[in-house]
């Protein structure tokens, strides 16, 4: 009897877990509808090819899939994820390694929703997140050139080291479920047409949230746009921290005028600060080819985004230094970076960077301030000519207890007040970042 009772309730469990499960492999399989679907182009007006390359620019798409001396857009960077390091595809016309047999529809879904032909599901290291709200008009240009103006290169694609079962795919269906969006951007009619445009490219083709936003425990983007407080509010990525790009006095934009800002995708470089990091690939190939109307209109969205007082604290006020050379990391400071930054810590505007101010030694967060220390920089490259400055490496000439000590010091002083470094936070990244390359990847599309 009990065996009988078991096997028929067995029974009518099993159909709605077919069911489910149904449903579950449908979900996760299924390719987004696009508005391409009928479309079949094979020939490109140079203008939108033209457009496209414009398009590409905003995107950045040379940070993720060009390497140094190789073939444009031919993939193979390396990325590091919690599960295992990726590498960025070939998106080349190539037909055997690259997106030659791609129609504008495939095209669509992978760079709008992460999803390749065949239903594979792209990992969301590729922003397609922000991708999603590129308008019809700039996927198609987009399509145009990678098919027209982007040499195909015979360069296989480097398999991910994510080991199984990790490495499965089809969770990234439900991923996409709760956390990407899927609708383009749609215009506030609230604000006036440069905010719009602002807000266009900073949400979609220039993914600043990627970045700058902090991540969730499933490493999905706090807040897609303004609607959400932790937008651009400044995150820790990769070894560097990406500063706020809101209103916030000390960590943000909350000094910067909308001038300053535009001066700084523009040329690199401001009275504030001088690009570094991860910006400098950014910069190097994508803000500063942007019209100067775009970069007004990034700006004014940008001073439109509110600060938050009780995260930033107090606004920073410049403080006389103390010159006494027996305080921990002093004489370090006067004989290693008084040269450049000055012992007031005021800089060299607008070449030499200032400290005092400086967002690296006010944030909570020392990564960016501990990396630069010992990587040095990356060369910055404006108007194809590149800076006589850098910042040089001192992984070999200091020790991490004198690294940590120098940037306490100057985390502390001419009214910084950003948190003591720990040596051991230095070890950890010296460990785990490589010193910055002296050939930044430039890349002359046409």
């Amino acid at each position: 009897m009990n065996n009988r009772r078991f096997a028929r309730t067995a029974g009518w469990l099993a159909l709605p877990c077919l069911v489910v499960a149904g449903l579950l492999a449908w979900y996760v399989t299924r390719e987004p509808a696009s508005p391409f679907e009928q479309e079949h182009a094979t020939r490109f007006d140079p203008a939108l090819v033209s457009r496209g390359e414009y398009v590409a620019r905003l995107s950045d798409c040379v940070a993720c899939h060009s390497l140094a001396g190789k073939a444009p857009f031919a993939g193979g960077l390396e990325m590091a994820t919690p599960l295992g390091a990726i590498h960025a595809t070939n998106i080349t016309p190539d037909r055997d390694h690259g997106i030659g047999r791609y129609s504008l529809a495939d095209f669509d879904r992978a760079v709008r929703h992460g999803v390749a032909p065949g239903g594979r599901r792209l990992y969301p290291a590729m922003p397609y997140p922000s991708y999603v709200k590129l308008s019809d008009d700039d996927v198609k240009a987009l399509y145009a050139f990678f098919m027209r103006g982007v040499q195909p290169a015979n360069q296989a694609n480097i398999p991910s080291d994510i080991p199984w079962p990790l490495n499965m795919r089809w969770p990234i269906a439900l991923w996409n479920g709760v956390f990407a969006p899927t609708a383009p951007y749609a215009v506030n009619p609230g604000q006036d047409a440069l905010w719009n445009r602002g807000a266009y490219i900073v949400q979609g083709p220039g993914h600043c949230g990627s970045c700058h936003t902090p991540r969730g425990l499933a490493f999905n983007e706090k807040a897609l746009d303004q609607s959400g407080a932790p937008f651009l509010a400044g995150a820790l990525l990769d070894g560097w921290y990406a500063p706020s790009l809101r209103q916030d006095p000390n960590t943000g934009l909350g000094r910067w005028s909308e001038a300053q800002i535009v001066q700084f995708l523009k040329t690199g470089r401001n009275q504030h600060a001088v690009v570094y990091g991860s910006m400098t690939e950014a910069f190097n190939n994508s803000t500063q080819f942007m019209a100067d109307d775009d970069l007004a209109a990034i700006a004014r969205y940008l001073k439109s985004l509110p600060g938050d007082p009780q995260r930033d604290g107090a606004p920073w006020q410049y403080q006389v230094a103390d010159t006494r050379q027996d305080i921990p990391g002093a004489h370090t400071y006067a004989t290693r970076c008084a040269s450049c930054h000055g012992l007031d810590g005021k800089g060299q505007p607008e070449w030499m960077p200032p400290l005092a101010g400086a967002t690296s030694a006010l944030a909570r967060e020392s990564a960016s301030a501990v990396n630069i220390t010992l990587n040095g920089s990356q060369r910055v490259v404006a108007a194809g000519l590149p800076d006589a400055y850098r910042m040089p490496a001192f992984r070999e000439q200091l020790s991490d207890q004198e690294i940590a000590q120098v940037l306490t010091y100057v985390r502390s002083t001419w009214g910084n007040h950003g948190d003591a470094v720990d040596a051991q936070a230095v070890g950890k990244l010296r460990g785990h970042t490589d010193p910055a390359s002296s050939s930044p990847i430039i890349l002359h599309m046409r």
